[in-house]
């Protein structure tokens, strides 16, 4: 199992450029963990789409329904007191959005909670480089979009 980040699930929802990339890397794990707000982060994701006629109402309907199939089986990081202080604390030491530094904090609780791997899956440069800066092995190795 690796931890997910928003920046590559939503390829596995929407058709984009890293969508095979993503979806190769699913079939490789035996599990998706997240951050709770990653829903919400997909969710937003899919209306923006919409709204800038990336997606017409039957795509933005079958995107929601896959975003909804594959949140059923994935596990989730709940917004712990230990999630928020820790994506404070990792604020003070990388340049990170308050989104991408709560994704992050949520990787270090899952982190600890398992011992399956450091896996974490991340199309974002930022992110991918402070992830890989705390110890994750950051995937995909040669990204090819952010």
């Amino acid at each position: 199992m690796r931890f997910w980040d928003t920046s590559a699930v939503v390829p596995l929802i929407s058709e984009e450029a890293t969508s095979d990339m993503v979806s190769d890397l699913l079939q490789e794990d035996d599990g998706v963990a997240v951050w709770w707000g990653t829903w919400v982060e997909c969710a937003v994701a899919i209306s923006r789409l919409s709204l800038e006629g990336r997606l017409d109402d039957e795509g933005e309907r079958e995107t929601r329904a896959s975003l909804d199939l594959l949140a059923e089986d994935w596990r989730e990081v709940q917004p712990t007191d230990e999630v928020r202080s820790l994506s404070a604390l990792i604020s003070q030491r990388r340049p990170l959005k308050a989104a991408d530094a709560l994704q992050l904090a949520a990787a270090f609780v899952w982190r600890e909670s398992t011992d399956e791997g450091l896996g974490f899956v991340c199309l974002d440069d930022r992110l991918r480089q402070a992830a890989s800066d705390e110890g994750f092995e950051v995937l995909p190795e040669a990204p090819e979009a952010e």
